[in-house]
């Protein structure tokens, strides 16, 4: 399948903004959440996830719920969702937060697997974190077993994708 290649000068959302709405794209992948991963592959010319998906060696249905930037795509208004209402007040998804005066040292908007929007803290406000140091570091991952960090919609997720 020929994937577009990137223009000088565009950004990650413009390439795949034009890289989801591409109609040979679309016809051959008519989803949205399979022609994601392709896109995103595509941005980071990541040969080796393209070759993956294209050749069905990793099946798409594994990227379902794969958003790492949580590019929600809008087929009928052909652009990204990537804000919500949060009780009654427009918010971005799945950007971490500072929360000076909250409960957590950090924040984030998430959907969860209903399809709400979700408020997730995560992390000491009492502590740093010193993720330089590898000892450090190591310890945290295993202790969190951040090889598994489980859905976006937890606090061990995002306390590990910082980690």
């Amino acid at each position: 399948m020929p994937l577009p290649k990137r223009k000088p000068g565009e950004n990650k959302q413009a390439f795949v903004k034009r890289c989801m709405s591409d109609p040979v794209l679309k016809k051959e992948k008519p989803d949205s959440n399979k022609r994601l991963p392709v896109c995103l592959a595509a941005w980071e010319d990541s040969l080796s996830l393209l070759e993956k998906v294209t050749n069905n060696i990793m099946k798409p249905e594994c990227f379902e719920e794969f958003d790492p930037y949580n590019l929600n795509w809008d087929d009928e208004k052909n652009e990204f969702t990537d804000a919500a209402e949060y009780q009654g007040r427009k918010v971005q998804l799945g950007k971490p937060f500072l929360t000076p005066g909250g409960p957590k040292k950090r924040s984030v908007y998430v959907k969860n697997d209903k399809g709400n929007v979700v408020k997730v803290n995560f992390g000491d406000p009492n502590m740093k974190i010193k993720k330089s140091d590898p000892g450090r570091r190591k310890n945290f991952r295993a202790r969190h077993n951040c090889s598994n960090p489980g859905p976006r919609w937890k606090a061990r997720y995002w306390s590990c994708r910082a980690w």
